[in-house]
């Protein structure tokens, strides 16, 4: 049986989501276990995940995954590269893994390819270094680069699925050189369309999520049914909106000294006191961030500063985490399938299994401190479960507001078989 991995957010899980599962599926004619290494309580552009973990995870496993694990925080609230690096790390680390497959706009592979290839080589990171030193953008310099060495098309690099698909393949080549591309071309909405429709984008269904009135009608032809339930029964109480956090921001920034903030990992380079200078002049989160990006600095990136601000997130801690990758695969729900690959990893890995965190890490260790490597980043991924509670409306049920990763296990998901 081939064991195929897929890095993602399912935030939430939607239509396009389950297509890639069911295209992975017929590639290997249904003789295959698909891992999905997802993201937590925070996305990669910052953002408070609508769903929590495990509601997210159970959707996955409904959805055609037999086994969910959690991209630890550190990588998950990370630059693309960051982020794919994580998740393909993690990945190797289990032992089984054969095949990573992973959507983009682009339908073929082999432009990819090239520009996983050209971007790695010595005369382009020299030439992005060059640019970055000027004040140039990352995304920016590095399309006018490669675009100008190997003639690649610039649209390409503009694409934010065909940029997380080559970051895909470098940390392929750097990390797993063993483990297989499989490229499944993206169909229907992109990534930053707003339309709703059978095949609509997740930040289109976010965006739909976010307003008083949703058109349900419309999200549930966007949504697989298991999907368009559970946000019907947690909308509107158990929905986060990021926005939410603004005012503990604004708490968080009113205690912390110069030296403090510009410790925090991503507020380098004048951006701690371009941030204090922007709070007092904003009203919303979202005023916040638009008064901070520059061309340097896209909206995203500045995004990500929230979470690692208020979880106190140090630039060491980043450092050290880009050096040794993940060090735990922490599981969030599985099916049949995936408690027997659960056995398969426990004898094959590489890292340590966490189904029960209190035995990695329980909440007196964490508040005392003096964590080992492993528990400091056990503990902010906990950290960003109570945070995203924060992110709740303030009429979120109890249970909602105070769950944590001490007390909830992986989600056992029985399948039903078919009628």
């Amino acid at each position: 049986m081939h064991v195929v991995g897929v890095i993602a957010e399912y935030n939430p899980f939607h239509q396009g989501h389950a297509y890639q599962l069911r295209s992975i599926r017929e590639r290997f004619h249904d003789d295959v276990a698909i891992v999905a290494v997802m993201s937590g309580s925070f996305t990669q552009r910052g953002e408070a995940a609508v769903l929590d973990k495990w509601r997210r995870a159970d959707l996955a496993v409904c959805g055609g995954c037999q086994l969910v694990l959690e991209l630890p925080f550190l990588f998950a609230c990370r630059s693309a590269q960051d982020f794919a690096r994580g998740g393909v790390r993690l990945l190797q680390g289990l032992g089984c893994v054969d095949t990573l497959a992973f959507g983009a706009e682009s339908p073929d592979l082999a432009p990819l390819m090239e520009a996983a290839h050209a971007i790695d080589a010595p005369e382009t990171q020299a030439a992005l270094h060059e640019a970055l030193r000027a004040g140039a953008s990352y995304a920016k310099a590095l399309t006018a680069i490669l675009q100008e060495a190997s003639g690649l098309a610039a649209n390409l690099l503009r694409q934010p699925n065909n940029i997380l698909a080559i970051e895909y393949l470098r940390a392929l080549r750097g990390y797993a050189p063993g483990i297989e591309p499989l490229l499944i071309a993206r169909r229907g909405a992109g990534y930053h369309e707003a339309s709703l429709g059978p095949l609509a984008s997740a930040s289109a269904i976010r965006g739909e999520l976010a307003k008083a009135q949703p058109d349900f009608a419309s999200l549930k032809d966007s949504l697989p049914e298991a999907t368009y339930a559970a946000i019907r029964a947690a909308f509107p109480v158990e929905i986060a909106s990021t926005e939410r956090l603004f005012r503990p921001l604004l708490a968080r920034l009113l205690t912390m000294q110069g030296r403090e903030l510009e410790a925090i990992f991503g507020l380098q380079e004048g951006l701690a006191n371009r941030l204090l200078v922007k709070s007092r002049q904003s009203q919303t989160l979202q005023e916040l961030i638009a008064g901070m990006v520059t061309s340097r600095y896209p909206a995203s990136r500045i995004s990500r500063i929230v979470p690692h601000l208020l979880l106190g997130t140090g630039e060491r801690a980043a450092r050290e985490a880009a050096e040794t990758g993940p060090l735990y695969a922490r599981v969030l729900a599985f099916d049949e399938v995936g408690r027997e690959l659960l056995h398969t990893i426990k004898e094959r890995s590489a890292l340590p299994l966490i189904t029960k965190v209190s035995a990695a890490l329980n909440s007196r260790e964490r508040l005392e401190g003096d964590l080992t490597p492993l528990q400091a980043m056990l503990a902010l991924d906990t950290r960003a479960t109570e945070l995203r509670a924060l992110a709740l409306p303030d009429h979120a049920p109890l249970a909602a507001l105070h769950q944590t990763d001490f007390i909830t296990s992986p989600h056992f998901i029985r399948n039903i078989p078919d009628t």
